[in-house]
C-alpha cells in the first residue's frame, strides 16, 4: 500500500511512517499566508470598482484590510515555517498592482494629480525594464530594496491611505494631502535615480 504497510494480523490497521521532524508545514501551494495573499490580489478589482463608484469610504477599508493581511500573511509564514517560491512571488505582485491599481483610478477620478500616477507608474516599469535589460546582458540582477525605496513604498502607500480617507469620509486636509505629494513625488524620483544608478555600477562591473 503506498504511504504505508499493512499488520499482518491487523488487516484494518495501517502504519504510516512519521513524519520528519523537519517537514515543511506547507501543503502543496495551498498555504495559509498563499491563500491570504491571493486574497490580497483578489481585492484590487474589488478596490478599482469601489473607487469608480466613489465609495472611497469603503474603497479605505478594503485598502487598509489589504494592508493589515500583508502583515498577516508575512508573520504566519515566519512562525509556521510556511515560506515558499509562489508565496515569495505572489506578495510583491499582490502589493504592487492594489498600490499602482489605487494611484491610477485615484487619478481618473481626480482625487491625486494624474501626473503622480504617471510618475509612480513609471518608476516601476523603469524598474522592471531596468531587471529584463540587464537580464538580456547576461547581468545578475542583484537589485536589492534600498532605504529611499522603501522610504518611497511607506510615502505611496501612506497617500493612498490618506487621500481615500480624507475623499471617502468628507473630512479636509489640504496641507497635509499637498505635503504627502511632494513627498511622494520626491521619494519616486530619488528611488528611480538610485535604482538606475544601481543597474549602471552592475553594468560596469560586469561588461559585455
Amino acid at each position: 500500500m503506498p504511504g504505508g504497510w499493512v499488520l499482518p494480523d491487523a488487516p484494518d490497521r495501517v502504519r504510516r511512517p512519521a513524519a520528519p521532524a523537519s517537514a515543511d508545514v506547507e501543503a502543496g501551494l495551498f498555504t495559509v499566508p498563499n491563500l491570504i495573499t491571493l486574497a490580497r490580489l483578489c481585492a484590487v478589482p474589488a478596490a478599482v470598482w469601489l473607487m469608480l463608484q466613489h465609495r472611497l469610504d469603503l474603497a479605505f477599508l478594503v485598502f487598509v484590510a489589504a494592508g493589515v493581511s500583508d502583515a498577516v500573511d508575512g508573520w504566519l509564514a515566519r512562525v509556521w515555517n510556511a515560506r515558499s517560491a509562489l508565496g515569495a512571488l505572489l506578495d510583491p505582485v499582490a502589493d504592487k498592482a492594489l498600490l499602482v491599481s489605487v494611484y491610477v483610478t485615484l487619478a481618473a477620478i481626480g482625487v491625486l494629480p494624474d501626473w503622480l500616477a504617471i510618475l509612480v507608474v513609471f518608476r516601476d516599469l523603469l524598474i522592471v525594464g531596468g531587471v529584463i535589460f540587464l537580464w538580456v546582458l547576461g547581468v545578475p540582477a542583484r537589485i536589492r530594496p534600498i532605504l529611499v525605496s522603501k522610504a518611497n513604498t511607506a510615502a505611496q502607500i501612506a497617500l493612498a491611505a490618506l487621500a481615500l480617507l480624507l475623499k471617502g469620509f468628507g473630512l479636509a486636509a489640504p496641507g497635509l494631502l499637498a505635503f504627502m505629494i511632494g513627498l511622494v513625488a520626491f521619494t519616486t524620483l530619488a528611488s528611480g535615480a538610485a535604482y538606475v544608478l544601481q543597474a549602471a555600477r552592475l553594468t560596469g562591473d560586469h561588461p559585455p
